[in-house]
């Protein structure tokens, strides 16, 4: 992959990373606590604590995406980055382009998710 490219790959995932704090930040000054007291009655208090599962779920999807970009972006400092971590393969720029974290070249990802399939069944 040309170095150009790579910086490309570099910025994004900067920026997302960026991005990721930024909702992180916010979310802590809107605060995750709550009164019983503040909330009339039983529905306030369970559409309340749905939505603080909602966004405890939202937190652990944004800390996986968070680790799976300094991962890429450690690879991109070893030289790694695009390469399949299974078969070794270079990962499509087109694969890439719409997940700049990937780990996996769409064919060996594909056989990952047959598996996994199978599992669940």
């Amino acid at each position: 992959m040309k170095k150009k490219e790579i910086e490309r790959y570099k910025k994004i995932l900067l920026e997302r990373r960026r991005a990721l704090m930024m909702a992180a930040e916010s979310m802590k000054e809107q605060g995750m606590g709550f009164e019983q007291a503040d909330l009339p009655d039983e529905i306030d208090l369970a559409s309340t604590e749905w939505g603080q599962s909602m966004n405890l779920r939202l937190r652990d999807r944004e800390l996986v995406l968070w680790k799976k970009i300094n991962k890429a972006l450690e690879k991109i400092e070893k030289g790694t980055f695009g390469i399949c971590e299974r078969c070794g393969e270079d990962i499509s720029t087109k694969r890439l382009e719409a997940r700049p974290v990937a780990e996996l070249c769409i064919r060996c990802k594909e056989e990952s998710e047959k598996i996994e399939k199978g599992f669940a069944e």
